[in-house]
């Protein structure tokens, strides 16, 4: 037994599986709070014009943090595969930290001039560094953390805190617009409120991933004379990157599709009020939270394969009645189950993606396999959901979005037909016995520290 391991009670575990829940749960807030404010600020940032040309002018920044994800993903996978899982969450969560602060204390145009967007884009790289890395490190230590046999049930958290963040930026929007400012306010100075609440949560989230315990599978594999984690390394396991590429295809472009393009799709299709809108999005939003953990702890009887396999085959068979249902929804109501049938479907990919990914890879080169395709997955597709239906409409051809998505899912669901049951095969319960699993003596022979 190992010195972590005697360590590890499990209220330590516990404890260490919250705080890195929670810094997860801050670090989605703070990247939803500059979309959930963006009307506020966007003329604090850019020239003096139209309303249209700012807010677009504060989306192309929002993309810019966006295409960071990869990068962020790449380079924090590799610290935390070099240097430990709790040192790269502690580093993800002050990026995010600062970059929150430096939106809430920068000056403005008309006072700093061009340097004032600079600022703003300098600040959500380092957002979109922080969230990039953010997940493959958080999914790695959740699922390595966590009870073989509850894994899927505690790595779920990791979407429930995703959510969460969502839900707290949008009510802290909310509880500002109705109660607190005036809308002169908002505008004036009142944006700054969420930026400056964000950076003090990632202090205090700072503050207790510092009593997080390190991860076994990580001391293990840092004691083993196996290779250290690089990208030349992570291309000695094509199989398991391809799949985590093909099982997040379709998850992810869902996930979007029924989480954030809802609020618009309802609008501009199905003609609703913004009010209306809103409100779908966030009860559905909250069930769909509450969902997680429930889909998770299944996976741990049943396996994740099949849960996998039931999102395919009733994301492939059921989206295009499910989006022509929110298109033609009459009332809240209406809209409201269409939504949620959508969510119930996409929580077999959400509540265990991170877990299955994590299995699939030994610990020396996990964090980078979970996070980078992953990350380079979700900027392709999941990123651009909203703008390809968007491009459907304007077209004329809305339902074309429609069956784009169905395909995809149906990319996902050949991946899961064929692949093996992670929790059956998973290599964090070999990490302890085969630290250095399926690695050639040549691989050995990489001089590590010059690897990229």
């Amino acid at each position: 037994m190992t010195a972590a391991t005697e360590a590890l009670t499990p209220a330590r575990r516990l404890r260490s599986i919250f705080s890195g829940s929670v810094g997860n749960l801050v670090e989605w807030y703070d990247w939803y709070a500059y979309s959930a404010f963006a009307i506020y600020f966007a003329p604090h940032f850019f020239p003096k014009g139209d309303t249209t040309a700012q807010l677009l002018d504060t989306a192309a920044v929002f993309a810019v943090g966006f295409l960071m994800r990869p990068v962020g993903g790449w380079l924090m996978g590799l610290y935390a595969d070099r240097h430990g899982r709790k040192a790269a969450l502690m580093l993800s969560v002050l990026l995010m930290c600062a970059g929150s602060l430096l939106i809430a204390i920068a000056p403005g145009y008309e006072r700093i001039g061009i340097a004032a967007p600079a600022l703003l884009v300098f600040a959500r790289l380092l957002q979109g560094l922080s969230v990039g890395g953010e997940y493959g490190t958080s999914a790695t230590y959740l699922s390595e953390m966590a009870h073989s046999q509850q894994r899927g049930f505690w790595s779920s958290f990791q979407y429930v805190t995703l959510v969460m963040g969502q839900l707290l930026a949008l009510a802290l929007l909310v509880i500002l617009q109705r109660a607190l400012l005036s809308e002169e306010q908002l505008h004036d100075w009142g944006w700054r409120i969420p930026f400056v609440f964000g950076a003090l949560c990632a202090v205090t989230a700072l503050y207790l991933r510092r009593g997080m315990q390190e991860t076994e599978s990580f001391a293990i594999a840092r004691r083993s004379e196996g290779p250290r984690g690089s990208l030349r390394v992570l291309l000695q396991h094509p199989r398991e990157v391809l799949t985590v590429v093909g099982l997040t295809l379709g998850g992810t472009l869902s996930f979007y599709t029924f989480t954030t393009y809802p609020q618009k799709f309802l609008v501009n299709t199905s003609g609703f009020s913004k009010a209306d809108a809103t409100l779908v999005s966030a009860a559905s939003l909250l069930v769909f939270m509450l969902l997680q953990p429930l889909v998770g702890a299944l996976s741990d009887r049943v396996g994740r394969r099949p849960i996998l396999i039931a999102f395919g085959v009733l994301g492939t068979l059921s989206t295009y009645t499910i989006l022509s249902g929110i298109a033609g929804a009459t009332s809240v109501w209406s809209a409201f189950a269409w939504v949620m049938t959508g969510l119930v479907i996409v929580s077999g990919y959400t509540s265990i993606n991170a877990v299955v990914k994590a299995e699939l890879f030994p610990a020396h080169i996990r964090a980078l396999g979970v996070g980078l395709p992953y990350a380079l997955t979700v900027s392709l597709f999941g990123g651009t959901a909203e703008y390809v239906a968007l491009w459907f409409k304007q077209v004329g051809h809305e339902s074309w979005f429609y069956w784009y998505v169905t395909a995809c899912v149906g990319v996902s669901l050949s991946v899961y037909v064929l692949m093996r049951d992670t929790r059956d095969h998973s290599r964090i319960d070999r990490d302890a016995t085969e630290p250095a699993g399926d690695i050639d003596v040549s691989q050995v022979a990489l001089p590590p520290d010059r690897a990229c």
